[in-house]
């Protein structure tokens, strides 16, 4: 063999080594990119799966009152335990709207979503989904009455047709039903109220739970129409880049569908839903728990709100200019942009700007905190303004500071006179706290909500919420016309 035959083969051996080296070294990383997974990491070391959900969805999940206590239950209720039990986890289930779980979900709020969730083109481009647990049917939901109305799904036709917003069915409403006037609504209760009181045609609603709301109102039915998928497959929900934990989810699931545990838990969902009792005797708790929770949100935020906004209001009178800028920019913000949109920046801004993984009732106080603030400056500021400008020149004059000027003289002055407007303040928030609940506080508004998913009555608990809300709100009017009356005494 010669030299130059020796060099080409040694050049032969060398490449297929690179080739191979690169290959290998290649799969490597992959095997090693599996087996990475930071969100599992995080789940194991806390100890804890926290799975989001909307509890307004019976069969898959809502909340039951048995032996004296609230619990969660349902057919993915019950799935979140295997999981949970089978990987060795603690479960906490964080309840909110449907619209918000996907939201919760990356900013690292929630571990996965469980709440019979569709895989979607545009969720896969945001999440990653689990292989599908059980297939549910698409159906139509009329008022008995129009039944033979509608035939198929043309005869819906610039109809006003009603969703749960942000779901598989409001997705079919817009492309199979031509020009449909379609009405998005947060949770499924109030697209039932919508159709009962004839605000729209027809709902889409998924098949199981659509019968477990007819059962409950007689006066509704299933119109005679089918969808081009009438079966839509139903997954979890996990952050991008989890393989390790879709892996254990995967493997759970699998497990509950060799043993056939769907039907068992669909028993066990049954059960829960034939509660004995009447309405009072049944949900009675979960209004009392609401207005605890309302009384606190609102305390908090008056009490904590009147002391930051003594200081904005102090800091926007003061003649030292940066303070005066900082005050008026955070009272302009404040007051020009909606407590929604607050509360939903408390909430996920906590996590995903901060890395604080705050709880929804303690974001909740925080917004309505930072809400209060604001409006609350306002008040004091005029109070002080209110106040003749000779007491505060005569005070100077005798030698007081301005800091004591403004204790001793101004301050008990101004008090007295936004007394009423701090009164008015008060009985806004109480009102106002039924916002918290998109993020899943658990107050009068909230409990309202789960009261109608659990009972499939729409309307009634809408109505113990109103009279709650009133029962309040007059409670402290009085009291605030007591204190009001004390106070003139010394005029």
């Amino acid at each position: 063999m010669g030299s130059k035959q020796v060099m080409y083969t040694l050049k032969i051996v060398t490449s297929l080594l690179l080739i191979f080296t690169i290959v290998f070294s290649t799969f490597g990383v992959k095997a090693n990119a599996a087996e990475q997974d930071k969100n599992w990491d995080k789940i194991k070391e806390r100890g804890v799966l926290r799975v989001g959900l909307s509890a307004d969805y019976a069969p898959l999940e809502f909340e039951s009152h048995k032996n004296g206590k609230r619990e969660y239950a349902g057919i993915d209720i019950e799935i979140a335990k295997k999981i949970a039990k089978d990987n060795g986890l603690k479960l906490k289930i964080e309840n909110m709207n449907f619209d918000s779980l996907l939201g919760a979900l990356k900013t690292g709020k929630i571990d996965m979503i469980i709440s019979g969730m569709t895989p979607t083109p545009d969720r896969k481009k945001e999440v990653d989904f689990s292989d599908s647990y059980l297939k549910s049917s698409q159906t139509m939901v009329v008022k008995k009455t129009d039944i033979d109305k509608y035939k198929s799904l043309k005869d819906f036709a610039n109809k006003r047709i009603g969703a749960q917003k942000q779901t598989t069915q409001e997705q079919l409403a817009k492309t199979e039903i031509e020009n449909a006037d379609v009405q998005s609504m947060t949770r499924l209760p109030e697209v039932i109220l919508s159709l009962k009181s004839n605000k729209i045609d027809g709902a889409i609603i998924e098949g199981p739970v659509a019968e477990a709301y007819l059962k409950q109102n007689p006066e509704l039915g299933f119109a005679k129409v089918k969808f081009s998928e009438p079966d839509k497959d139903t997954c979890i929900a996990v952050a991008k880049d989890s393989p390790v934990f879709l892996d254990h989810l995967n493997t759970s699931i699998k497990n509950i569908k060799d043993q056939g545990l769907i039907e068992k838990y669909k028993d066990t969902a049954a059960q829960a839903m034939d509660e004995d009792g009447n309405f009072f005797t049944k949900y009675s708790s979960f209004f009392i728990t609401g207005i605890k929770n309302t009384i606190l949100i609102s305390i908090v935020g008056v009490v904590l709100g009147a002391f930051f906004g003594a200081l904005l209001a102090l800091m926007k009178l003061s003649s030292f200019k940066p303070l005066k800028w900082l005050a008026t920019i955070y009272i302009e913000f404040i007051r020009g942009t909606p407590l929604l949109v607050q509360v939903f920046l408390v909430f996920f801004g906590t996590t995903a700007a901060l890395g604080l993984n705050i709880s929804a009732m303690i974001c909740g106080m925080i917004a309505m905190v930072v809400n209060c603030a604001a409006y609350i400056a306002e008040i004091i500021r005029a109070g002080i303004n209110a106040v003749d400008k000779g007491q505060t020149e005569a005070a100077r004059s005798l030698g007081l500071s301005y800091g004591q000027t403004m204790k001793t003289i101004i301050l008990p002055q101004a008090i007295k006179n936004i007394l009423p407007a701090l009164g008015n303040e008060f009985v806004t928030v109480i009102k106002e706290s039924s916002i918290v609940s998109v993020i899943g506080v658990s107050e009068i508004m909230f409990n309202a909500q789960v009261v109608q998913g659990a009972s499939f009555d729409p309307f009634t608990p809408l109505l113990v919420a109103a009279i709650l809300y009133f029962i309040l709100t007059f409670v402290l009017s009085r009291v605030m016309y007591f204190f009001e009356g004390r106070m003139k005494v010394s005029d």
